[in-house]
């Protein structure tokens, strides 16, 4: 759990390898399960050249659609077709299809690959658009997430995040890497590897920094890694535990947890580091904290009441005042970038389930069917969360979309999946 309070580790000095964005040996497979109350039929026509391409560019759209709950595959078998296709619209509305993609993917004289595609409305007839892309062959997935992405604000009107990246950690044996990782788990890259803990990774505002807590000095402490170079800088290193960064939506200062002048409390310190400010100030443990997308305010855990829960209070500090009354013991808040949610862990006879908030009217729902999950994290749409929880004894990513109705398992080959987190939009 990404908490002060279920955390108690061994601590030795350990050598850390500082990787700029190593490749992963081992892939992920999608695996979505539920159904949506409303899902929109789209059919995904295979690429024509994509089959000479390293990667099958309809295949990854459609895959991104439908794990997102809000789109069901529809039979898209027949005549090679591309961007430049007229459809004949009476087959695919025989199909009851809505939507189709059309497209293909060429390769050029530079060893770029020329990328198209083509979004139709079936229902009317209509040509929605499409665009083209020249990519490398490193880019090919990213040029289909951003396919994807189109589709999905063209149709629903919301803002797709198939092109935007995660974070997470894992552990193998004794060694814990830290990944940066391509929305649906792909395309994995390591940022970090440890022998010792790597624990609560977020994302900076622009995406192109994570803050972090190593254990690598025989106590936790904050660095922030640039994504891009794989350079480091230390962040906070007092006296005590130094934990729990979150970073503030300007970009310029972080919130963290210290227990330098005593138990563990919330400072902000400045981004380049320097004089932590101190916020609370209690006799209980206060752990967690995360920004309101506004700025305004800060989420955080504290068991000021006698057991974790989480509270809301100016990000200036103040008098705090209890956001969660539903169960005794929770933990790991995430704000939905919109401001309408609260994502969090709750503890229910003995078992760590997700929880989610309309911060509106303060109704709870309990949206999973596991026991262990921990660390939820918003998609920067706020349409769909990622968290990592056991399945068969192992921990796994998986999405869930707000209802918890459709999920998707991002399942890893080997080692323990913990500390989800999403990242911010790209520029594109």
């Amino acid at each position: 759990m990404n908490s002060t309070f279920p955390v108690s580790r061994r601590l030795t000095l350990a050598s850390v390898l500082l990787l700029p964005l190593a490749p992963a040996l081992a892939q992920f497979r999608v695996e979505v399960t539920g159904v949506g109350l409303t899902q929109l039929p789209i059919a995904v026509h295979a690429f024509r050249g994509e089959d000479q391409a390293p990667q099958k560019i309809g295949a990854i759209v459609q895959a991104d659609l439908e794990r997102c709950g809000q789109f069901r595959a529809v039979d898209a078998a027949g005549p090679t077709m591309d961007e430049t296709t007229r459809p004949d619209m009476s087959v695919w509305r025989q199909r009851a299809a809505d939507s189709l993609v059309t497209g293909s993917v060429a390769r050029l004289a530079d060893g770029r690959y020329d990328v198209r595609f083509r979004l139709w409305d079936v229902v009317r007839g209509q040509d929605l658009g499409g665009q083209s892309y020249a990519v490398t062959v490193g880019d090919l997935r990213l040029a289909s997430h951003r396919i994807a992405d189109f589709i999905y604000e063209k149709l629903t009107g919301d803002k797709g995040a198939f092109s935007t990246r995660i974070t997470y950690v894992t552990k193998v044996g004794k060694q814990y890497n830290l990944w940066v990782a391509d929305a649906d788990g792909e395309n994995a890259q390591s940022a970090l590897s440890s022998p010792e803990p790597i624990i609560s990774p977020a994302w900076s505002p622009t995406g192109g920094q994570l803050a972090y807590v190593s254990f690598e000095s025989r106590k936790p402490v904050v660095y922030v890694h640039d994504v891009a170079t794989g350079k480091r800088r230390l962040l906070a290193n007092f006296r005590g535990s130094n934990s729990a960064p979150a970073w503030a939506p300007d970009g310029r200062s972080l919130a963290v947890t210290l227990s330098r002048d005593g138990g563990s409390q919330l400072y902000t310190i400045d981004a380049n580091g320097g004089e932590p400010r101190r916020l609370t100030q209690s006799p209980s443990i206060d752990t967690e904290p995360i920004y309101s997308s506004d700025g305004r305010n800060i989420y955080f855990v504290s068991d000021r009441g006698g057991a974790p829960q989480i509270y809301r209070m100016a990000s200036t500090g103040g008098s705090p005042e209890r956001v969660t009354f539903t169960g005794s013991y929770n933990i790991s808040p995430s704000i939905s970038p919109d401001g309408r949610w609260l994502a969090y862990v709750s503890r229910i006879n003995g078992a760590f389930k997700l929880q989610i908030m309309d911060l509106a009217s303060g109704t709870v729902n309990s949206i999973t069917d596991t026991s262990a999950d921990e660390s939820p994290s918003f998609a920067p749409n706020s349409r769909l969360l990622v968290y990592a929880t056991q399945q068969q004894g192992r921990e796994a990513l998986m999405t869930t979309t707000l209802d918890g109705k459709v999920k998707a398992r991002l399942a890893g080959q080997t080692g323990d999946i913990r500390e989800p987190g999403w990242g911010p939009f790209q520029k594109p």
